[in-house]
């Protein structure tokens, strides 16, 4: 109705203004807000239980606020609900899921902090509830969505739900079907994805760092897949209406670099899993939502890094009683060989730089 009554208002029909604005909006709540947050944690009392089992360089680090992923999330949300269509099924499934994974962390890190150890919510129930509170947004999202994703024709020619579908990177036109283990399959990305970057979330600035790449690069593929000519020019899978995601996608690197100010080494705020098992999930739902499931694996390479460290050194633990690490999850390794955390730090936003821009090239190379 504004938009109709005021013509200057035509440039918000466009989704690049509104990701841009999206952007700066979330930079600067995130970034003018910290200050207050911080300070606000600190009179709580609301600081960060170290590990006794990690480095005993990180002792140093005991009693630093945490949970400052509350006002990562709020500056992710405001936004997203102020720059977004509001009719758009991509921006509640999202909101729903930070939401939910938030509150999730949220509780894990009150049990932390009540405790006075590193122990929260059980290995067990996280995983349950990260995986209920997903196929409640999956079974949502594709009960309102799905006849719009549906059917789509593959070079198999034959009709299929968009949703059934895996496409390849760096192949034109080349998409499996994965029948009834599509579900299962969204459901080990999102849940994968927000462990992962919780485990990442180890050392100052770590995680957010690559949390941002991946997210301007998602936002970049999630405009293309979005828009049908330029998905049509460019041999794409065209996804109706997900170029709203880049939008959200933008929001979680403005929040980021806000959040980055307070968080780089030596930090003054950790985000806690209020913020990293939140943004993992958001992460894993834009892959899942804009069809880049493969691609994904690709550009967030380092929370794989990561992940795999961690599976691998118990694995080989428990089957030969040897370790492969010296520590995981793997930023921890080169700690303990000796490299400056700074160091480890920058050397992984590199890697990640590296890999989002390959995962970038499958826009080109197919």
């Amino acid at each position: 109705m504004f938009v109709e009554n005021f013509s200057f208002l035509n440039v918000t029909r466009y989704i690049t203004f509104r990701a841009g604005m999206a952007l700066l909006t979330s930079l600067l709540l995130s970034w003018l807000l910290a200050p207050w947050f911080i300070g606000k944690l600190e009179r709580s009392q609301i600081g960060q239980v170290v590990r006794e089992v990690g480095p005993h360089s990180h002792q140093v680090k005991n009693g630093t606020p945490t949970m400052g992923g509350g006002l990562i999330l709020l500056s992710i949300l405001v936004p997203s609900l102020l720059w977004m269509d509001l009719t758009s099924p991509f921006l509640w499934a999202q909101v729903y899921i930070i939401s939910g994974f938030g509150l999730l962390g949220f509780f894990d890190d009150f049990l932390k902090i009540r405790r006075n150890n590193a122990k929260g919510v059980s290995s067990k129930a996280k995983l349950m509830s990260q995986i209920l509170i997903c196929l409640v947004m999956l079974i949502g999202f594709h009960s309102i969505w799905g006849d719009q994703l549906s059917p789509v024709i593959s070079e198999a020619s034959e009709a299929r739900s968009m949703f059934s579908l895996l496409f390849l990177p760096f192949f034109k036109g080349i998409a499996l079907p994965l029948g009834i283990f599509a579900f299962p399959f969204a459901l080990l990305v999102i849940v994968g994805s927000s462990n992962a970057v919780n485990l990442t979330d180890g050392l100052d600035g770590l995680a957010i760092g690559p949390v941002m790449i991946a997210a301007a690069a998602l936002a970049l593929l999630a405009y293309v897949t979005g828009h049908v000519e330029i998905a049509r020019y460019l041999n794409y899978h065209h996804v109706p209406g997900s170029g709203e995601l880049s939008i959200f996608a933008l929001t979680i690197v403005g929040a980021g670099l806000g959040f980055l100010w307070y968080n780089t080494y030596p930090a003054q705020v950790f985000m806690g899993d209020v913020g990293s098992l939140p943004l993992g999930a958001a992460l894993g739902t834009l892959a899942v939502l804009t069809k880049h499931e493969v691609l994904w694996a690709f550009i967030g390479g380092i929370f794989v890094m990561e992940t795999l460290s961690v599976m691998t050194q118990v694995i080989s633990y428990r089957l030969t009683g040897k370790r492969i690490f010296k520590m995981a999850p793997l930023h921890h390794h080169f700690e303990l060989k000796g490299w400056p955390e700074p160091k480890v730090i920058v050397r992984f936003w590199i890697i990640a730089i590296i890999l989002a821009m390959v995962g970038l090239l499958s826009l080109k190379i197919r």
